[in-house]
C-alpha cells in the first residue's frame, strides 16, 4: 500500500474499536443519568491522531476512518433513549443480549444504508455548513505534516481556552455552566437564559447567521410567548417558585410543541429532497454510474447494498418475529404487527433519516435533538396501532395484556428507528469530512457498519451493569437498593409515558397539534423570504424551540460574532482554514475531549461531581460571567486581528 494513500488497516480497525468500548460506555451512562450525551467525532478524531503519529507512518485518511468507526459506535449508544423503557415497564427484566444486540445493530446498519443516497443528496450536492463535520476536516488538515501552522497555533489556541473553561465549570464547578434570570409581567413569567459554553459559540460561528437566527426565533416562540400565554392560563402550584414554574411548563407543554413543529418540518424538508435523494437512490444502486465517479465519490457497489438491505429486512423479520410469537397468541395480530415493524423501520426509519442528517448539516450532530425524533417515531408508531385497531386488524378494544404487548412492542421497533435516525445524523457529518479530506465514500461506509458491530456489542452488557447497579427510578432490580442512586433515565420514562397515553387514548395532543401549525406557518413564511433571497429554516425554528434555551441562544451569539467581526469569512457558513474557523473548531475541540474525561471519570466512579470544589452559588456565577465574557472579548479580537484594518 503506497504510504501517502494509506486509508483502510487493521491497526485502525483495532484503535477504532478500542476507543468505541469508552465512549459508548460512557455516553450510555451520562444518557441514563442526565439525559445528555457527547458528541465522539472530534474526540475520536483527536485521540486516533495522538496514537497513530505515535506509532508513525500515519496518513490523514487512515485518521479519517479511525474517527469515523469509533463515532458511529459511540452515537449509536443514543439506543439509551428507548430500550430500557422495556424494562422500566416490566416487559424485560434486564437486557437479554442477543435481542438487544441485534435490534441495535439491525438499527444501526439501517441507518448506514440510509446515508448512501443521502450522502449525495445532503452533503455532495448541498451547501449546509455541516459544523462538526468541517471542524474534524480541519483538524485533520492542519494535524498532518503539511498543515498549516498558523491555522494550528489557532486550533490549539481555542482548544486551549474552551477546555479550561469547560473544566473549570463541569469538572471543578467553580464557575456556573450558564446564566438565567426569571421575571414576571403580571401574571406571565419570562426567562432568558444562556450557556457558558464556547463549543456552542464555536458551532454558531460555523453554522452562519441564518441558522443562528432562525433558532434564536425558536427561543422567542417558546420563552417569550408559549411558556408566558401558558403560564398567565395555568394555576401557579403554591410553593413552586417562577423559574421552576416555567421550567416545568416547557419541559411537559413546550417541548411537544417544537416536537410538532420539528415534525411538520421535516416532512416537508423530506418533500423537499425528493428530487435529490431519488438522484442520489438511482446512483447509488447504479453500477455504471459508480465505474464512471472518481474513486473520492464512489459508495459501496450496488451488490453489496441490494445484500445489505436484504439481510437487514430478514434480520429485522425474524427479530421481530422472535419478540411477537412467544406474547402475542392471534395469528392475525402477529402478522399486522411484524408488518407494521417493517414498514416503520424502512420508511418512517427513512424519513427520520433525512431529517436528522439534515438538521446535522445546519447545527451539527451534538445539538441535534434525536430524542425530539424519538418522540415523532413513538407518536407515528401508536397512531398507526390505532389505526389498524380502527381497520379492525388488530382487536378493537385491546385487554390489558394486549396493551402490555403492543407498548413493548413500540418500544422494541422505536430502538431500531432511534439508532437509525443517530447513525444517519452522525454518519452524514463523517461523510462531510471525509469529503473534505478526500476520502474514499465506501470505504467509510465499511467502517461505519463495522463500528456498529462494534457498539452494539458494548451497549447490553453496559446496560445491564449500570442497572444491577444503580437501577432506574421507579424500577429496581432489588429491594435492597438506594433509590436515591437510581439513573434518571429521562428518555426512556417519556416515551413510555408517550406511548401509554396514545394507546389509551388520554394523551394531550393540544401543544403537539399546536407546533404543527406553527410549522406550517414557518413553511409559508420561509417560501415567501426565498422570494427576495432570504431564508427562515423551519426545522432550525423548531430546533429551537425544541432545544434548552441556553444551547439555542449561546449557538446564536456565535453567529452573530462571526458575521460582525470575521470580514474575511464566508458570509453564511464558514468552511474555510481562516483564524476564525480554526478557533471556534478548537472551541468544539477543547470543551469535547474535557467532556469526554469527566464523562469516562462520571462511569467509574458513579458520581459525576468527583472532582467538584466547594465554591458558593453566587461566586461561581460572578466568575462564570466574567470567565466567559473575557474568552468571547478574546475571540473577537482574535478575528479582527486576522480580518485586519478595514
Amino acid at each position: 500500500m503506497n504510504q501517502a494513500t494509506r486509508e483502510l488497516t487493521i491497526r485502525g480497525l483495532i484503535l477504532g474499536a478500542l476507543i468505541t468500548v469508552i465512549f459508548t460506555a460512557s455516553n450510555v451512562y451520562l444518557g441514563l443519568k442526565i439525559g445528555l450525551t457527547f458528541a465522539s467525532s472530534i474526540p475520536a478524531t483527536v485521540i486516533s491522531m495522538a496514537v497513530l503519529r505515535a506509532l508513525g507512518g500515519s496518513t490523514i485518511l487512515e485518521n479519517n476512518l479511525v474517527q469515523t468507526q469509533a463515532s458511529a459506535a459511540g452515537t449509536l449508544s443514543c439506543v439509551f433513549a428507548t430500550i430500557p423503557g422495556l424494562v422500566m415497564i416490566g416487559f424485560w427484566s434486564g437486557f437479554p443480549f442477543w435481542q438487544s444486540f441485534s435490534i441495535t445493530l439491525l438499527g444501526g446498519a439501517t441507518g448506514v444504508l440510509f446515508t448512501i443516497p443521502l450522502r449525495r443528496a445532503l452533503v455532495t450536492h448541498s451547501a449546509l455548513p455541516y459544523p462538526e463535520g468541517v471542524a474534524c476536516a480541519e483538524i485533520l488538515r492542519v494535524a498532518s505534516p503539511e498543515g498549516n501552522q498558523q491555522a494550528l497555533n489557532a486550533l490549539i489556541r481555542g482548544s486551549a481556552i474552551a477546555a479550561a473553561l469547560t473544566f473549570l465549570s463541569t469538572g471543578l464547578r467553580v464557575i456556573r455552566e450558564g446564566w438565567s434570570a426569571s421575571f414576571a409581567l403580571g401574571p406571565s413569567i419570562f426567562r432568558l437564559q444562556g450557556a457558558y459554553s464556547l463549543a456552542l459559540v464555536g458551532t454558531g460561528y460555523l453554522v452562519g447567521l441564518t441558522g443562528g437566527l432562525a433558532m434564536l426565533g425558536g427561543v422567542i416562540l417558546g420563552w417569550g410567548i408559549a411558556v408566558p400565554w401558558l403560564s398567565a392560563t395555568i394555576p401557579h402550584p403554591a410553593g413552586l417558585d417562577d423559574a421552576s414554574f416555567a421550567t416545568g411548563l416547557w419541559v411537559h407543554k413546550v417541548r411537544f410543541m417544537g416536537a410538532g413543529t420539528i415534525a411538520v418540518a421535516a416532512c416537508w424538508t423530506v418533500f423537499s429532497l425528493l428530487g435529490p435523494v431519488t438522484r442520489g437512490l438511482r446512483e447509488a444502486f447504479s453500477q455504471t454510474h459508480r465505474e464512471a465517479l472518481e474513486e473520492t465519490d464512489r459508495d459501496l457497489p450496488p451488490r453489496v447494498m441490494n445484500g445489505l438491505l436484504c439481510a437487514i429486512i430478514l434480520g429485522l423479520g425474524l427479530l421481530f418475529s422472535l419478540f411477537l410469537w412467544p406474547v402475542t397468541g392471534h395469528d392475525t395480530l402477529f402478522m399486522v404487527m411484524l408488518a407494521l415493524g417493517l414498514a416503520a423501520c424502512l420508511f418512517i426509519g427513512f424519513l427520520v433519516a433525512s431529517a436528522c442528517g439534515y438538521m446535522a448539516g445546519i447545527i451539527g450532530s451534538s445539538s441535534s435533538p434525536i430524542s425530539g425524533i424519538s418522540i415523532i417515531s413513538v407518536v407515528a408508531l401508536c397512531m398507526a396501532l390505532l389505526g389498524l385497531e380502527a381497520l379492525h386488524l388488530v382487536p378493537n378494544a385491546m385487554t390489558a395484556h394486549e396493551q402490555h404487548i403492543a407498548i413493548a412492542y413500540v418500544l422494541f421497533v422505536l430502538t431500531a428507528l432511534t439508532g437509525s435516525a443517530a447513525i444517519s445524523n452522525d454518519n452524514l457529518q463523517d461523510l462531510k469530512t471525509g469529503q473534505l479530506v478526500g476520502a474514499s465514500p465506501w470505504k467509510q461506509e465499511i467502517v461505519l457498519l463495522i463500528g456498529c458491530v462494534v457498539g452494539a456489542l458494548v451497549i447490553p452488557p453496559v446496560l445491564n451493569v449500570l442497572y444491577q447497579a444503580y437501577g432506574f427510578v421507579g424500577t429496581l432490580p432489588r429491594p435492597d437498593m438506594d433509590p436515591s442512586r437510581a439513573l434518571a433515565a429521562p428518555q426512556p420514562a417519556l416515551m413510555v409515558d408517550i406511548a401509554h397515553g396514545i394507546l389509551l387514548h388520554n394523551l394531550d395532543w393540544t401543544m403537539i397539534l399546536t407546533g404543527a401549525a406553527i410549522g406550517v406557518a414557518l413553511i409559508a413564511i420561509d417560501r415567501l423570504l426565498k422570494i427576495r433571497n432570504l431564508a427562515l429554516p423551519p426545522l432550525a425554528v423548531g430546533m429551537g424551540i425544541y432545544l434548552p434555551a441556553d444551547v439555542s441562544v449561546t449557538i446564536a451569539i456565535g453567529a452573530i460574532i462571526g458575521r460582525l467581526f470575521d470580514r474575511v469569512a464566508h458570509p453564511q457558513s464558514h468552511g474555510d482554514d481562516s483564524t476564525g474557523t480554526m478557533i471556534a473548531s478548537g472551541f468544539i475541540v477543547g470543551e469535547s475531549l474535557v467532556g469526554v474525561v469527566i464523562a469516562v471519570l462520571s462511569g467509574m466512579t458513579g458520581h459525576g461531581d468527583i472532582l467538584a470544589l466547594p465554591v458558593s452559588s453566587a461566586l461561581a456565577g460572578s466568575l462564570g460571567a466574567c470567565a466567559f465574557a473575557l474568552c468571547l472579548v478574546w475571540f473577537v479580537r482574535e478575528l479582527r486581528r486576522a480580518s485586519g484594518p478595514i
